[in-house]
């Protein structure tokens, strides 16, 4: 009883003490399977309430003003696990990105859903679905949200110099034209993906995982840890990621922190 009096005023402190949002956030969602454990469950299971409290934390992030959201959700290293939990896996994607094209709450708010990563080692079902959903929202700007899928970031950073390469020899470029600023620009090519102002990852790991090396690393974000395992991530642990992010910008003078 006293914690539920509590919790609220808590959480207004908190989010009194976050006087800067950050534009683009960034989250490792880590400890599903580890939670499933915890809780005797199948890991199928702990995939699945990791994916309902996704759905809570986008809530979160909207009502906070968070325009940008990216959630690394599988990455190339993934597919290392065994056959039962890749397919499981796939299949809950496969289920999500359907809903998307059909959720009222996604047109209504604007939200535009891509992914980031090599599609092109996904399923061709899960491909399919996933390009119905990004064509649906393709036209919305209010809110993004990218999937990292197949995701390794400097297989992006390769991928990225093979086009900058292509286009020298094709003329369009001279070596002398590479600069930082194109780079970036192929990392995501039209997916208007901008600079990462804050890392979170739960699960008490402490490494970043080559998420977004450039748009993160790159640009020196904040970056905050913290113990829950995903399914048990609460909106407090957000707000206080944000005022981690926020006390950084006020040591920069109050501007965004820039490399």
């Amino acid at each position: 009883m006293i914690r539920e009096i509590l919790s609220p005023l808590y959480e207004r402190i908190i989010r009194l003490q976050c006087r800067h949002i950050p534009h683009h956030i960034a989250i490792i969602q880590d400890g599903n399977r580890r939670y499933a454990k915890l809780q005797h469950l199948p890991r199928s299971v702990g995939h699945r309430v990791g994916a309902a409290r996704t759905e809570e934390m986008l809530d979160w992030a909207r009502e906070l003003g968070i325009r940008h959201i990216t959630l690394y959700s599988f990455s190339t290293e993934n597919f290392q696990r065994d056959a039962e939990e890749v397919r499981d896996l796939f299949c809950l994607f496969k289920e999500k990105f359907q809903k998307v094209t059909d959720d009222p709450r996604v047109h209504r708010e604007g939200i535009r859903v891509q992914i980031v990563g090599d599609r092109s080692l996904l399923p061709r079902d899960l491909r399919e679905v996933i390009e119905k959903a990004e064509e649906s929202t393709r036209a919305y700007s209010e809110y993004h949200l990218n999937i990292a899928l197949a995701y390794g970031g400097r297989n992006e950073i390769v991928q990225a110099a093979g086009r900058i390469l292509e286009r020298v020899a094709s003329g369009e470029y001279t070596p002398d034209e590479i600069t930082p600023e194109l780079v970036e620009a192929q990392l995501h090519a039209g997916k208007e993906i901008p600079p990462v102002d804050l890392i979170i990852r739960t699960g008490n790991e402490y490494r970043t995982s080559n998420f977004l090396p450039w748009l993160a690393s790159g640009h020196e974000c904040a970056v905050y840890f913290c113990a829950p395992f995903w399914p048990l991530f609460r909106k407090i642990d957000l707000l206080r990621a944000i005022r981690v992010y926020s006390q950084r910008v006020d040591s920069q003078g109050g501007a965004r922190p820039v490399p």
